[in-house]
Parts: structure tokens; sequence; C-alpha cells
């Protein structure tokens, strides 16, 4: 059994990189001072009187049986020619979300319900892969349980959450954790040849995401999906997954592109920047990333109308440093169309800083 969607690895060598922004959680330990006995302290500090109760103090429930209950029922088992992996039902009419990398090239599917184990046959409605989103849809919609979304912009380090799907084809396994940070911006690695994702906004949590968690859920302790985990960090030490470190696509985006894909097969809208050039790391004389290489620049497109042009080496952006696609990806992760960013250039041995107006990411 092969779990395509195996779980795709970020380099932790390179978290730091990949993460731009977001809010974290620290958590520290007080240390009693070592030179003040225990006993003496004991008898000579009074008991202090009870102080207001701060807010989000109260200790969490003993199970959270009650939302994986409300929960399983909406996340399937999806398997293709290739692998396997786990989708959100989003409505009675039989559509799916999962992620782009679960799909793949499929076009017909094999889906299973939460406790039945009799397969129902889907096809592919429409797929996004630079937001590692598509849509599939089942035949026989008897039984299906749309899932209930929440407001990912809600979602808050500290916050509880599971995550829910079928890691190594276990059907309906549950992990736990807290949201660890939000507004990640990560970079899944290539596959197939094909261009790697850079995901804005990302929730960070550190629920374990095993292979086959890919496309499931993210819930809130109330029971509402508020991600779609897609993403886990590698170790550097081994290649192997990194423990408590994933990543889940917010709620709020992937309905959005869901919908889009449902309503038309397309995206027609991705709310993502784009300087409209085509481009490709630029190697330095010792072999190491030396740039982001403008191979064509889109008639009419921001690049173009800022005059870069073929040939140009892009060596930052937006205040960062852009030594490949991966970076500049990045840098241009939490701007928005319509924006105006600083971009520097090499062209003829002479650098240069222009100003360009981002436009919009291209839909499918």
């Amino acid at each position: 059994m092969k779990t395509t969607q195996r779980v795709r690895r970020a380099g932790l060598a390179t978290v730091a990189a990949l993460v731009i922004g977001g809010s974290g959680v620290a958590v520290g330990t007080a240390i009693a001072d070592p030179a003040t006995p225990a006993a003496a302290a004991a008898t000579t500090t009074p008991a202090a009187a009870p102080g207001p109760e701060l807010p989000g103090t109260h200790p969490g429930p003993a199970s959270y049986a009650g939302v994986v209950k409300k929960v399983l029922p909406s996340v399937v088992l999806i398997r293709t020619a290739n692998g396997l992996g786990s989708g959100v039902v989003l409505d009675t009419k039989g559509n799916i979300v999962t992620n782009a990398h679960v799909a793949g090239d499929a076009e017909e599917f094999q889906v299973q319900l939460a406790g039945n184990t009799s397969p129902r046959s889907a096809k592919l409605v429409g797929t996004y892969p630079a937001d590692d989103l598509a849509v599939i849809r089942v035949g026989n919609t008897s039984g299906l349980t749309p899932a209930t979304f929440g407001d990912s912009d809600q979602a808050q380090a500290g916050d509880v959450v599971l995550a829910i799907g079928n890691p190594l084809g276990l059907s309906g396994s549950v992990t736990q954790g807290i949201v660890s940070a939000t507004d990640r911006a990560v970079t899944e690695p290539s596959a197939d040849g094909s261009a790697a994702a850079t995901l804005p906004g990302a929730i960070q949590t550190s629920a374990p995401i095993n292979p086959g968690n890919s496309g499931g859920a993210l819930v809130s302790a109330s029971g509402q999906v508020i991600g779609i985990p897609t993403l886990a960090a590698g170790s550097p030490q081994g290649g192997g997954q990194a423990q408590g470190i994933g990543f889940a696509i917010p709620s709020n985006l992937a309905r959005d592109i869901a919908t889009q894909l449902i309503e038309t097969g397309h995206v027609t809208n991705s709310h993502r920047a784009a300087i409209g050039a085509e481009v490709s790391t630029v190697l330095g004389a010792d072999g190491s990333p030396g740039g982001v290489g403008v191979v064509t620049v889109t008639g009419g497109g921001p690049a173009d109308r800022a005059g870069l042009r073929a040939g140009d080496v892009i060596t930052a952006a937006a205040d960062q440093q852009t030594p490949d696609t991966t970076a500049l990806s990045q840098a241009l992760a939490a701007a928005q169309p319509g924006d105006k960013v600083a971009v520097t250039i090499s062209r003829d041995g002479q650098d240069r800083t222009v100003q360009i107006t981002l436009g919009q990411l291209p839909g499918s």
C-alpha cells in the first residue's frame, strides 16, 4: 500500500527560512532558587489568597469523543491507482475537498466512508495545485454527512485541535495537539517534475500529521473544520518526519477554492499575487543558487510594465533576499494583488531596484 500524499515534508533545516511572520507560543518553566531550602520556604511563606481566575485557564475536557463522533462521518478515505489519502465532505451533492497531491493525475477515485468498507466511485471535479487543493464528486450520495466549517481567521496559537484522517490506511484515526502558529508561508517539495507550491497563511499545528492524513480535517474543540492537513516538516537528521510540526491549509481558503472548482471546474480568482513572469533559479559559479532568472515576461503584465526583461536576475523582493524561486514565492506570499513591492535585479553586471505593482496569480 502506497500513500502518495505521503505526508509532504519541508526540510526542517529550512523551516526558519520558509516560515514568514505568524504568531507563536513559547512555554517556559519556573525554577525555584536553589539557595532557598524548600522546607524553609514552606514554613515562612503564608498561603496566598486566591486571585481572580484568568481567562482560558479552565482545564480541557477529559475526552474529545463527542467531537470525534460529530466530525468522523464527514472524513472519507480516498483511493487512487497510485495510493490513498483523505477528504472532507462539503455537501450532500457528493462534493469532497482534498489535496491536489492526493488527487494527483487521477480522474477517477474510490471513496470509503467512515465505518463503511464498501467503496463508492468518484470523479474529479477540478484541481488547483498552486494551493494544493482539489475537489472530487462521489456518485452515490446516500449517507453523506457534510462537515461543519469554522472561520479559520479566528484560529489562534494555543487552541486545541484534532487531526482526523486515514494515516497509512488506518481509517478514522485521530491525533490531538494545538495550533502552534498561524499565517505561516511554507513551500511544499516539488514532485513528479511539477513546480513546488508555496502555501500562504498556513496553520501550524503540533497534532501529528502522518502519511494518509493529507486532505483530511484539522478540527477545533467545538467540532468545526478549520484546516485541511497537507504538509509535515522533515527532520534534518536522516530526512525523517519532524515530530510536532505540521501545516494545514486554512478552511476559509479551502472553501473558497473548492466553491470555484465546483461552480466552474476552474479557479477564476486565486487571490494570490504574482509578478507576471516565467522564472527559474540561476546557479552561481560555485553551483549554489545565485538568484531568480527571468525567462520570459507576460506582455502588459506587472514585470513588463516595470521594465523587467528576459535575462534579468532578481536578487531581492519585498526586502527579502531571493536566491531561488522558492524564496521569491515566499517573499510574495504575504502580498496581495495590487500591492507595490521593491524588486532588485541584476542586469549587465549592475544592480537596480524597480517598483512592481503586483498582479494576480492565474487560476487553473
